[in-house]
């Protein structure tokens, strides 16, 4: 079963798949946002072509565990998505993952013009790996 995460920004979409086993993730694409439908629709197609069953939305949190503004937007997302494809959607907090994806690119020498277009797309990779290490130790227990 392949699971989708999603890293949403207010103006683009960081997407990351996982494998069919359901133990590593993979960053797929940075989706530049237009509309709610026209999201959505994107995501559509991308949930076909992966098989996607199950997906997890970011849900930035405050560094004391509340709520935000971006939260609430990512809830209020969360939903919408969940209800126009029919698939659970779990929020899974998100803290420090844009901070961590940079760190990493930049350890990588990656250029600035390039983190730009790939940093979405990273957060969601360790968005959806968390998840991923997450779900394989409760499995275990």
């Amino acid at each position: 079963m392949r699971i989708m995460a999603l890293d949403v920004g207010e103006k683009t979409i960081g997407v990351a798949v996982s494998d069919e086993m359901g133990w590593t993730a993979q960053g797929i694409e940075t989706i530049r946002r237009r509309d709610l439908q026209t999201d959505i629709r994107r995501l559509q197609e991308l949930v076909n072509e992966y098989q996607v069953r199950h997906i997890v939305v970011g849900l930035p949190k405050n560094m004391n565990g509340s709520i935000g503004f971006r939260g609430e937007e990512c809830q209020r997302f969360a939903g919408q998505l969940e209800a126009s494809l029919d698939l659970p959607v779990t929020m899974w907090d998100e803290r420090l993952t844009t901070m961590a994806a940079e760190r990493a690119l930049l350890s990588a020498d990656v250029s600035r013009k390039k983190r730009k277009r790939v940093i979405d797309k990273m957060a969601a990779v360790m968005i959806l790996q968390s998840y991923l290490d997450y779900r394989g130790n409760q499995l275990k227990e």
